[in-house]
């Protein structure tokens, strides 16, 4: 399942590949495989939130529910796109809030590599999903997976910021120990709830005031 990460977050997550949870998880997806379902993002992509957010480096969560499940959408990375794909609705909800709290004018691109690479971690609760079927990986292992990743950051590192949109990520909030980290919570940018507290919650102002704040260089978003 091209489980390789090749930076610092190889020593975090090897006991992880290792537990039997994520073998069950292994089987799922091959029997998923021989049944000729498509399952997104693509192999090699599974774990992009990873590799261009070393665990040195993160500083920012940005916890998503699970792949976007449509042709050439997932790559990897929560509420991201790849260059030229049409940005989807909750991101262009993202891109208006920016707007609303920094001034940034929203990005043409709906690729988020920027931000992965200035240290914030895009993870989906679920690094995979059955085409056409969204939440289709949802009850899997990989919860167990996603959640002790989520474990390791609070128990491991100091002074996180941890963006949990939705009633789906804030279930996560258990996990972080708040005497050491910032947790913001906020609506799902989801058209559907965006108006309901996701637009003007001035997030992005909020982290970069927290890593300043904490000596840490803030994000360019």
């Amino acid at each position: 399942m091209g489980r390789i990460v090749s930076n610092d977050w190889s020593i975090h997550l090897d006991p992880l590949f290792k537990r039997e949870s994520y073998l069950r998880l292994t089987d799922f997806l091959t029997h998923q495989e021989s049944n000729n379902l498509t399952l997104f993002p693509p192999k090699d992509q599974i774990f992009n939130a990873f590799e261009l957010s070393n665990f040195k480096q993160t500083k920012v969560v940005i916890v998503g529910q699970d792949p976007y499940h449509n042709e050439h959408q997932a790559h990897g990375l929560s509420f991201s796109v790849p260059e030229g794909v049409k940005i989807p609705p909750s991101l262009r909800n993202i891109y208006q809030e920016l707007e609303l709290d920094l001034g940034i004018p929203p990005n043409p691109s709906g690729s988020l590599e920027h931000w992965a690479k200035q240290g914030v971690l895009l993870l989906n609760s679920a690094l995979t999903v059955e085409k056409n079927s969204p939440g289709s990986h949802a009850k899997t292992p990989w919860v167990d997976f996603t959640e002790s990743v989520i474990q390791l950051l609070s128990d491991k590192k100091q002074n996180l910021v941890f963006l949990l949109w939705g009633a789906h990520a804030q279930k996560k909030i258990e996990l972080i120990d708040q005497n050491k980290h910032l947790v913001l919570s906020a609506s799902h940018p989801s058209p559907f709830s965006a108006h309901k507290g996701f637009f003007g919650c001035k997030h992005f102002s909020k982290t970069n005031e927290y890593l300043k704040i904490h000596k840490l260089k803030s994000i360019n978003w």
